[in-house]
C-alpha cells in the first residue's frame, strides 16, 4: 500500500483492510470487485489485483505457506527486486538489499553517486553498495532504517544535514553537493487529454460499465466514454465514443460538470455530460459488463476518483 503513497493516507486503508481481510485466506476467497472497493483512493489499482492474485497462488499452489526464497517470492504477480527484498529482509531475516527511492537518495548522497538513479544499471550498483553495508543478521533493521532516514532526513530539496547521522561519512555532504545529487535524466512532459464521459439515465437509474481487466484501473466502473480526437468537438467524440463501447446512439446534453485528474504519466481534463438513449440498446462491446444502478447505489461499485465525483455530484442532485 506505501508504493507511491504516503503514510498518513496509507494507514486507515491499512486498518480497515486487516479488519475486512484479517488473514492470507479471506483475501484468497474474496471476489476481485470487494478487493478493488477496499482500496477505492488509494490508485494503482493494479497493486490490489496483484495482491488478490498473489493470495490465491499462495494458497491454492503452495498451501497456504508464503514463500521466504527470493526467487519465488519474484515470481509472485507485483512483486520485484524491492518488495523481494524488503519481505526477505524484514519477514524473514535474509541478508538481501531493499531499495525504495527513499534509499536510492541516501546511498546516491552517501557515496556522492552521480549517475542517474531513474536508470536500471545504477540501481544495481546502488544495490551493491547496500550490500556492503548488510550485516549478517537483522538486515532487516538497517533496510528499514535507511528508508527511514530518506523519508525523514535526507530530504529531496530541503535535507536536514545538521540532524543525519551519516554526515560525516557522508561524501555529498563534504563536497556540498546534497541538492545535486541524486541525478536522474529529465522527464519527458506528461501529455494532456480531453475526454468525455456518458450520463446515460432514466430518471433515477444510471448505466455504468465495468472496464476490461487488463486496462488501466481494470475491474472498476465507469461512466462510458473516452479520449476525444484531435479534430472533434466534445458531442461528437461522446456519441462516437458511446457507438463503439456500447452499440449505442445518443443526443449529447447539459455538461454537468468538468472534472481534472493527474495520472502517472498523463493527466485528463473529463467532460461528463448528460445523454440521452436515441436509438439501440446497450452492449458490453469493449467492457468487461455493463449495469443500470440506482443512483444512491453508485457507492457499491468500485470506481476511480474522477468517476466517484460524478456520483457523488449526481447523488447530490438526485
Amino acid at each position: 500500500m506505501l508504493q507511491q503513497t504516503r503514510v498518513e493516507t496509507v494507514i486507515p486503508y491499512y486498518q480497515r483492510w486487516l479488519e475486512k481481510f484479517p488473514t492470507l485466506n479471506h483475501l484468497a476467497q474474496t471476489d476481485e470487485q470487494d478487493v478493488l472497493k477496499a482500496w477505492e483512493g488509494l490508485g494503482y489499482y493494479s497493486r490490489a489485483r496483484n495482491l488478490l492474485k498473489a493470495a490465491r497462488i499462495i494458497q491454492n499452489e503452495l498451501s497456504g505457506k508464503f514463500p521466504r526464497e527470493l526467487i519465488k517470492l519474484k515470481k509472485l504477480p507485483g512483486v520485484g527486486d524491492y518488495i523481494a527484498g524488503a519481505v526477505a529482509s524484514i519477514a524473514f531475516g535474509t541478508k538481501t538489499p531493499a531499495l525504495d527511492g527513499n534509499g536510492k537518495r541516501v546511498l546516491s548522497r552517501l557515496y556522492a553517486f552521480r549517475e542517474p538513479v531513474n536508470q536500471g544499471k545504477s540501481a544495481r550498483i546502488l544495490e551493491n553498495y547496500l550490500m556492503e553495508l548488510l550485516p549478517d543478521k537483522r538486515a532487516g533493521d538497517l533496510n528499514q532504517a535507511i528508508m527511514d532516514l530518506g523519508s525523514r532526513i535526507c530530504l529531496t530539496r530541503r535535507p536536514r544535514c545538521g540532524e543525519c547521522p551519516l554526515q560525516s561519512l557522508c561524501e555529498s555532504y563534504r563536497q556540498g553537493a546534497q541538492l545535486e545529487i541524486p541525478v536522474r535524466t529529465s522527464k519527458r512532459p506528461v501529455p494532456h487529454y480531453q475526454v468525455v464521459a456518458a450520463v446515460i439515465r432514466d430518471r433515477n437509474i444510471v448505466l455504468i460499465d465495468k472496464r476490461r481487466s487488463g486496462d488501466l484501473l481494470g475491474g472498476m466502473w465507469e461512466f462510458p466514454g473516452g479520449k476525444v480526437e484531435r479534430g472533434e468537438n466534445l458531442a461528437d467524440a461522446l456519441v462516437r465514443e458511446i457507438r463503439e463501447e456500447l452499440g449505442l446512439e445518443i443526443h449529447a446534453g447539459k455538461l454537468l460538470n468538468v472534472y481534472d485528474h493527474a495520472y502517472t504519466h498523463f493527466s485528463v481534463e473529463v467532460h461528463a455530460i448528460e445523454c440521452e438513449i436515441v436509438a439501440g440498446k446497450p452492449q458490453a462491446l469493449e467492457a468487461d459488463a455493463i449495469a443500470w444502478v440506482p443512483i444512491n447505489r453508485l457507492e457499491d461499485y468500485p470506481m476511480g476518483k474522477v468517476d466517484r465525483l460524478i456520483s457523488r455530484d449526481l447523488l447530490s442532485t438526485h
